[in-house]
């Protein structure tokens, strides 16, 4: 099992995060969605960015991205782009175009939303199975993942808490995303990050 931080947006949340005893594969930060209270724009970036990314790898999170925060994003420190709201052929010319690993976000209410997956596996690095809610970390049916074969590299998101029993997820997926999960009072919360982080690392071991 895999981890992905997600909403990170302070430095001192991404200096714990990668000099962890056992950091999560996955950064991600929240670039172009601005109704996010997790959202952080361009400028802060480049700055937060400037940091030696150990063993985690960082994603850039992206809501119906245009050419211009595309451009933006390139010239930073990312190595995946995490895409919301476009269709395959759009993230297909964009990964093409970007050279980027692509982590395809399908939003999930139905089963109809999980076999969405068939569109996106060819060029998808990771697909990521998330609730309809965005940032207000709602919660989708995780049995559904039962319709997606264990061939799909998937991660799930949604309404995941700290100290959730991860056992439950070993089967339906490879990555978990959290970030609300992980706050206190709409902030990152170090020690609920730790106890996370933790129980990734004994559901491995």
């Amino acid at each position: 099992m895999q981890s992905k931080i997600c909403g990170v947006k302070d430095s001192e949340t991404l200096n714990f995060l990668i000099n962890y005893k056992y950091p999560p594969e996955l950064i991600g930060f929240i670039c172009n969605y601005q109704k996010s209270k997790r959202f952080i724009d361009i400028n802060s970036l480049q700055k937060l960015l400037k940091v030696n990314k150990q063993n985690s790898q960082f994603v850039s999170v992206l809501v119906k991205p245009d050419e211009f925060i595309l451009n933006e994003m390139q010239k930073l420190n990312f190595d995946y782009f995490q895409i919301y709201d476009c269709t395959p052929d759009e993230i297909k010319s964009i990964k093409k175009k970007y050279n980027k690993r692509i982590i395809s976000a399908i939003t999930v209410e139905t089963k109809e939303d999980i076999l969405k997956y068939k569109k996106y596996e060819d060029f998808s690095d990771i697909i990521l199975f998330d609730s309809k809610g965005y940032e207000k970390s709602l919660e989708f049916d995780h049995t559904l993942m039962e319709n997606v074969p264990v061939s799909v590299n998937s991660m799930i998101a949604g309404n995941i808490k700290h100290d959730d029993n991860l056992d439950k997820f070993m089967k339906i997926c490879n990555y978990i995303d959290i970030s609300g999960g992980v706050e206190t009072s709409g902030l990152k919360d170090i020690s609920k990050v730790k106890i996370f982080l933790d129980n990734v690392k004994k559901l491995n071991d």
